[in-house]
């Protein structure tokens, strides 16, 4: 079988993994620094601060409508990263947020179906666990709740979900494990129908234990900034070893 093949549940998997048409929610957070590095899995890599003590994370919500891994609903809680070796200061990393630069390391990743769940732990080491995840847009906006373990976890909403900005192709990385090992995964994506504002998302939680991990990181609270990309079409590349 060819390195980039892969047989999940009795289906071929070949990388790269194409993604047709989705779309997001997404909001970045100041938080603890300290709280969020307890949260990394090693030290090839670590969060990297906008200012002193506070870290970058990025919750975003995603439905997937046409997938090669199928069509499903996901969250991203993630923070952003730099590999231990890389020093940058404050501008830098202030400039790199501003133009997409910055590099991620996906800590949860909840899904709601599961054959995308078992491809993306095996393949990619991504954090992806079965989850119910509802996702509506109406007249009021965007609107997620997050259910896990018969608990329930989050809502999520954004009420601009209206934008005209164009999103041109950009490879971002992130960052995950596999059996032990710091992997980095390219993902290239492009976007349409991009509105993006300060703040402008509200995060509510509720009683399970990654609720309670959120609150540790100093969540909820009003982000930075927020961003709806009404289309998005992109492709998953192979993992590579650090």
């Amino acid at each position: 079988m060819a390195a980039n093949t892969f047989q999940i549940q009795g289906r071929t998997v070949e990388l790269p993994c194409v993604v047709r048409d989705a779309s997001s929610a997404n909001a970045t957070y100041l938080v603890s620094a300290g709280a969020a590095r307890r949260l990394l899995p090693g030290d090839a890599i670590d969060v990297v601060e906008l200012l002193p003590g506070r870290a970058l994370m990025s919750l975003a919500v995603i439905e997937y409508r046409d997938n090669d891994l199928g069509d499903y609903n996901e969250i991203s809680m993630a923070f952003f990263v730099r590999e231990r070796a890389e020093r940058a200061g404050y501008l830098r990393t202030l400039r790199d947020l501003m133009t997409s630069n910055l590099r991620t390391y996906i800590h949860r990743l909840p899904v709601t179906q599961a054959f995308t769940c078992e491809a993306g732990c095996r393949i990619w080491g991504f954090p992806k666990t079965l989850g119910e995840i509802e996702i509506r847009r109406d007249s009021k906006g965007f609107h997620c709740s997050f259910d896990a373990d018969g608990q329930h976890v989050l809502d999520f909403s954004m009420a601009r979900t209206e934008g005209s900005r164009e999103l041109p192709e950009m490879t971002t990385k992130t960052y995950t494990y596999i059996e032990g090992a710091a992997h980095r995964t390219p993902f290239v994506m492009a976007g349409s129908e991009v509105a993006l504002q300060l703040g402008g998302a509200k995060l509510e939680l509720g009683d399970h234990p990654i609720a309670d991990e959120l609150r540790s990181l100093g969540l909820p609270k009003r982000p930075l900034m927020s961003t709806f990309m009404g289309k998005m079409t992109g492709r998953f590349e192979a993992p590579e070893k650090l």
